[in-house]
């Protein structure tokens, strides 16, 4: 029998972690993280707020992100999305809408 190991973890709203979280797939926040977050494929939803220092191989942010991103692939910030501090990313993408005021640093060099 073959095994499904996508993970899929959600901080939901209203709940706030402070420290270190660290997840394998995909990670939805809807809630507040302060402190480090490490993962493979971060999603801030609207109503998320991150205040942290962070890496993942793939970001999309769509609420609150202040700190520094350090992203492997593409980091998104959608029209919804707020973004501050410091990024390191391959690829960036920003929505009409978006509101960026970070120090940016894009690597196109890829493996």
């Amino acid at each position: 029998m073959k095994t499904d190991n996508k993970k899929f973890s959600i901080i939901d709203e209203g709940f706030t972690v402070e420290g270190t979280v660290v997840g394998k797939g995909r990670l939805v926040i809807k809630g507040t993280v302060k402190g480090t977050l490490n993962g493979e494929s971060v999603v801030i939803a609207e109503e998320g707020a991150v205040h942290a220092q962070a890496r993942a191989n793939e970001m999309t942010i769509g609420g609150l992100f202040d700190g520094e991103i350090e992203v492997g692939k593409a980091l998104v910030i959608l029209s919804t999305g707020k973004c501050s501090g410091t990024i390191k990313c391959a690829d960036l993408v920003v929505e009409a809408g978006a509101t960026l005021n970070a120090s940016v640093a894009c690597s196109s060099l890829k493996k």
